[in-house]
């Protein structure tokens, strides 16, 4: 079963299920889909809850991201999903590109929205193989093929554009290739914003929802949306609010994401944790942890034989600064996220308040 596979019961938002949250916070939804959080087959291997492996713009450690190739990488190597960006270019084609400039990956210092599709896709990566800009149509039509039916897709869906036409053209995108597995059990609009959460009910009621970000508060203002998901930043997850956050989207049967994890030591804490699914720029060590795990040659133990290896002034020298970067890395998140919640409070008031504001038009 895929993981954005739909509920019977799916629902959207009328007069009798109003879009803003009860006054006595969130409920249990019974409109929300049967998200597997597990593959069944690595259920058996293994013997224990994995989450789900998702590609973070196809297998990005193997190919240039957001390429064909990376996604071609990405279901060769056995990925439940992937996940990709979406921008619009200058005629209004959905095309696959992390970045709103295409300078990092394709050394051209234009906008994305700058350009036509005729211009964009003479473009190559700067990392070889130097590989086209692919456009959503491509991506879809590949995933279509035999043997990739059960791959799923979460579509990033960029900000920089005009919301209503970008929701607009998603919609007709996806109506334009035929699927033998409907699009709307195989893929996922990941929303930044709960402007875009409106708009994807409107124009893509049948489908599931993610919601995108780093903001447990703003997250806790949408467990009322029909078929919603969370994609969650790891130092999010990892603080005290994330495990508060994560015990009550478990008790909700919401399922919960995680981008992005590149280190085995947060592999193996998402894990532990349960999660839905790692969004992973390193798609086979990924797929080696949770062998390692499942099998019980659990972290601790693969760290030890390693250890028995070095010398314990290296190992203590190792274990201080993986403590102090992590702790490092949280504090600077932690203040990054009180300037930025400071801001969106001063401009628009409450989360709530901006959240039910933006859900209702």
């Amino acid at each position: 079963m895929s993981a954005t596979a739909k509920h019977p019961s799916v629902v959207t938002a009328t007069e009798q299920t109003p879009l803003l949250e009860s006054e006595h916070g969130p409920i249990r939804n019974s409109a929300m889909p049967k998200h597997a959080s597990i593959d069944d087959a690595r259920r058996a291997r293994r013997g224990q809850p994995m989450p789900q492996t998702i590609g973070h713009r196809g297998f990005k450690g193997a190919a240039p991201e957001n390429t064909m190739a990376a996604f071609r990488a990405a279901t060769e190597t056995g990925v439940d999903a992937v996940e990709t960006d979406l921008h619009l270019t200058r005629d209004g084609v959905i095309v696959l590109c992390h970045d709103e400039t295409l300078e990092r990956c394709y050394g051209n210092k234009s906008k994305v929205r700058d350009l036509d599709w005729s211009e964009i896709s003479q473009l190559r990566t700067l990392r070889e193989p130097h590989e086209p800009m692919p456009r959503l149509i491509d991506l879809l039509e590949y995933l279509d093929q035999p043997k990739l039916e059960d791959v799923w897709l979460m579509l990033d869906i960029k900000t920089h554009d005009d919301a209503e036409e970008m929701m607009r053209r998603i919609a007709e995108t996806l109506a334009s290739v035929p699927s033998k597995q409907p699009w709307n059990t195989r893929v996922t609009p990941c929303c930044w914003t709960a402007t875009y959460i409106r708009l994807s009910m409107k124009y893509l009621p049948d489908y599931p929802i993610t919601h995108l970000g780093f903001s447990t508060s703003y997250a806790r203002c949408l467990t009322h949306i029909p078929n919603i998901s969370f994609s969650m930043l790891r130092y999010t997850l990892a603080s005290p609010s994330g495990g508060r956050f994560l015990r009550d989207m478990k008790e909700l049967g919401i399922p919960v994401y995680v981008w992005t994890v590149d280190e085995e030591n947060w592999m193996e804490w998402s894990i532990r944790k349960q999660l839905s699914g790692v969004i992973t720029d390193e798609v086979a060590l990924f797929h080696e942890v949770c062998d390692r795990v499942g099998s019980g040659e659990g972290g601790q133990t693969q760290r030890a034989n390693d250890g028995a290896r070095r010398k314990a002034a290296g190992l203590r020298s190792s274990f201080l600064y993986r403590t102090i970067q992590f702790w490092g890395e949280m504090t600077l998140f932690q203040i990054l996220a009180m300037i930025f919640l400071t801001r969106e409070f001063i401009k628009g008031g409450s989360t709530r308040h901006r959240v039910n504001k933006a859900l209702n038009g």
